[in-house]
C-alpha cells in the first residue's frame, strides 16, 4: 500500500494494476485529495475499516470482473460511495454497476482529468444528501433549533439546552402540528414513555417547564398558548 500527503477528501483507490494505482496516487493530490492504493483485496479489507476513506475508485477487475457482481461486492464490504473502473465498459456494464450501488461507472483506460471531474461530481452529491439528511434531523423552534438525535435545544450564540424524554415528546407533538389545539389528556398520551417518571406526570407542569427552557414567557407566551377550557396549541413563528 503506499499513501500521499494530507489534503481534504480521502480517496481509496483500488486497483491490481500498480502502475495504474501509482499514476493516480501522484495525480489526485494536485486536486486537493489524499490517496491510499490498494492492490489487493486483503488491501482493500485492511483500509476499509483503518482509512476511513471518503470515496472509493475501484477496478471491477480485483473485486470480481464484472460490475454488477463488483459493485456487489464492494456493497457488501462497506457503505462508503465508490466510482467503479471496468475495462471497455459497455452500456449493460454501466446499468449492472450502478444498479449495484455505483455512485459511477467509468471504461478504462480513461483520461485522468476527467476521473476527477467525475470524483469532484460525486463527492458534491454525496456532501448535498448529508447536508439534507442533517437538515432532516434538525427543527426550528422560536430562535432555536431543535437537534431531534440528540433531544436538544441549540441557538446561533452556541447556547445548549438539553431535554427530558417527556420534554422532548411534548415538543415535537407541537411543532409536528403548529395551530392545532390540544387538550392536556391528549398530550399526556403523546408526551408519555415508558420512563415518564411520577414527577413528570403532570402536563401542565411539563408544558411549564418547557416554556422556561424556551424562553417563553410564561404569563405572555409566544410559542406555546393555552387554550382556555381546551388545553395548549403552539404557535409557530412566522
Amino acid at each position: 500500500m503506499t499513501a500521499s500527503p494530507h489534503p481534504i477528501a480521502h480517496i481509496l483507490v483500488v486497483d491490481p494494476d500498480v502502475d495504474s494505482g501509482r499514476m493516480l496516487a501522484l495525480y489526485l493530490p494536485g486536486f486537493g485529495y489524499r490517496v491510499t492504493v490498494a492492490a489487493t483485496l486483503a488491501d482493500l479489507d485492511e483500509c476499509l475499516p483503518a482509512q476511513a476513506p471518503d470515496l472509493i475508485v475501484a477496478d471491477s477487475a480485483l473485486l470480481a470482473g464484472n460490475a454488477g457482481r463488483a459493485g456487489q461486492a464492494l456493497r457488501e464490504r462497506t457503505a462508503t460511495p465508490f466510482i467503479l473502473l471496468c475495462g471497455a465498459a459497455t452500456s449493460g456494464d454501466r446499468a449492472d454497476g450502478l444498479d449495484s450501488g455505483a455512485h459511477d461507472v467509468m471504461s478504462k483506460p480513461f483520461e485522468p482529468r476527467e476521473l476527477v471531474a467525475r470524483v469532484q461530481a460525486v463527492l458534491r452529491r454525496v456532501k448535498v444528501r448529508a447536508d439534507q439528511r442533517a437538515g432532516d434531523q434538525t427543527v426550528r423552534v422560536g430562535r432555536w433549533m431543535l437537534d431531534t438525535r440528540e433531544r436538544r435545544l441549540f441557538s446561533e450564540q452556541g447556547v445548549n439546552v438539553s431535554l427530558s424524554l417527556a420534554e422532548y415528546r411534548l415538543l415535537m407533538t407541537f411543532v409536528s402540528q403548529p395551530a392545532r389545539v390540544r387538550s392536556r389528556d391528549e398530550l399526556m398520551d403523546l408526551a408519555r414513555g415508558r420512563h415518564l417518571d411520577a414527577f413528570e406526570r403532570s402536563i401542565d407542569l411539563l408544558v411549564s417547564r418547557l416554556r422556561q427552557k424556551l424562553g417563553d414567557d410564561p404569563r405572555e407566551p409566544a410559542l406555546i398558548r393555552t387554550v382556555r377550557g381546551q388545553g395548549y396549541v403552539y404557535n409557530a413563528p412566522n
